[in-house]
């Protein structure tokens, strides 16, 4: 008898997992339907707001009218502020031509959260292209708010794909043009706290330390492989600053950080570490290695003519950084012993 029940338990508990599951996927797929619901109703009013021209018949209160009528009539129903319909009239005016032109962006829009929309809204100031780049990349990579008001806020968009690069003529058409894309110029490091009289050291170990805000700012598929990586070229010894293998265009890419102006002559020394990865670790699988020169700036003539000399694919871009500490802001800090001091003495 006990073990018939043992058995019975067993089976109650399975199906008792079964039903939890159950009802969690029903619960996810009733909630995506909801916020559906929800966005094609915002979209409804924003498009009712622009066609009968309300702001203009009604005056400036209207928006405080129609939000206490609404919670009226629908009590207990959330997002009906004014500010909240607003936001609707901003989204129909900024989506309504690409959806007339792109019927299929109707569906991206629905799989973004509001809280999402509103961020890119605000960012984008009417520019429809940029807003959809926003969406199709927190599609892509299931940005978080956070992250997507991150790249919102250092101007990914202007800056995506703009290295002064030879890619285009050095690999075949597709990796060519993927390669461009993953680039930036400049890069921001705003994540960084460095000196004033930092060298590249300090920036090296400061980005290799935030390694996670560095991959995110470098952006989807790279894989970190080492700082200093070792390789043995003919007798000598060399050592790269840092190398990455990118999964999406399954290859090798050798970074190189300068804290000066970009010269020529830095051509010379990241083509070596880029054909010497070509030779010592790249398999068959593998696409040709890239180099991506990251300087504090350039003059893009002398960087695109340089680039010209090379038969290797090699980007060169810039990059950012938003706040310097003296160099004497650690002795300014007061120590622990000076803290209790301070402590004893009230």
């Amino acid at each position: 008898m006990a073990k018939e029940l043992e058995v019975f338990d067993n089976d109650y508990s399975a199906w008792v997992q079964e039903l939890k599951e159950r009802y969690l996927i029903q619960r996810l797929k009733a909630h995506s339907a909801v916020m559906n619901y929800c966005l094609e109703f915002y979209w409804s009013v924003g498009k009712d707001i622009v066609s009968k021209q309300s702001e203009n018949k009604y005056g400036s209160g209207f928006y405080k009218k129609l939000s206490l009528d609404l919670k009226n009539e629908l009590p207990g129903v959330k997002g009906l502020s004014p500010t909240n319909l607003k936001y609707m009239k901003y989204y129909y005016e900024l989506f309504m031509e690409e959806v007339e032109n792109r019927p299929q962006l109707v569906d991206d829009l629905k799989r973004i959260p509001w809280g999402h929309l509103r961020f890119i809204i605000d960012f984008c100031k009417g520019d429809a292209k940029k807003a959809i780049f926003f969406i199709s990349k927190t599609l892509e990579h299931n940005w978080s708010r956070p992250v997507l008001l991150n790249f919102l806020a250092t101007d990914l968009y202007e800056r995506q794909g703009k290295s002064i690069t030879n890619f285009t003529n050095t690999l075949p058409v597709p990796q060519g043009e993927l390669a461009q894309q993953i680039t930036k110029d400049p890069y921001t490091f705003d994540f960084l706290k460095l000196r004033e009289k930092y060298d590249e050291d300090d920036l090296k170990e400061a980005l290799i330390t935030n390694i996670e805000k560095f991959l995110l700012e470098l952006g989807r598929g790279f894989a970190y492989m080492g700082r200093e990586f070792r390789l043995e070229i003919g007798n000598e010894e060399k050592f790269m600053d840092m190398l990455f293998y990118n999964t999406n265009l399954h290859c090798y890419v050798v970074v190189e950080v300068k804290i000066s102006k970009f010269k020529a002559g830095d051509l010379g020394q990241l083509g070596l570490y880029v054909s010497a990865v070509n030779h010592i670790l790249k398999k068959d699988v593998d696409n040709p290695t890239i180099g991506l020169i990251i300087c504090k700036s350039k003059d893009n003539i002398v960087a695109q003519y340089a680039l010209e000399s090379s038969a290797l694919p090699i980007g060169i871009s810039e990059y950012e950084l938003s706040k310097l500490y003296p160099s004497d802001f650690k002795s300014n800090m007061p120590t622990i012993e000076e803290i209790e001091k301070s402590l004893k003495e009230k």
